[in-house]
């Protein structure tokens, strides 16, 4: 968010001749490479999912039957 906004501010509202280099230009890259931060961001971060397997056994001698449940969380 810092680049996206430090490159707005380059590129629209400052007005500054710097000899050999293009403060709006500057101001593109790091707009560009702010807002492509933050996809990467969401895409790692983003909303998961997760398989969370629950096994009950009660004790029961060897061959009965055991109650499993499966859910799936999003976080």
């Amino acid at each position: 968010m810092v680049l996206l906004a430090l490159g707005a501010v380059l590129t629209f509202a400052l007005r500054v001749d710097v000899s050999g280099v293009d403060l709006q230009v500057v101001g593109w890259i790091l707009m560009i490479a702010g807002a492509l931060g933050i996809v990467l961001e969401l895409a790692v971060w983003g909303p998961r999912q997760r398989r969370v397997t629950h096994t009950d056994d009660y004790g029961a001698h060897a061959g009965a039957p055991v109650r499993r449940s499966t859910t799936e969380e999003s976080y």
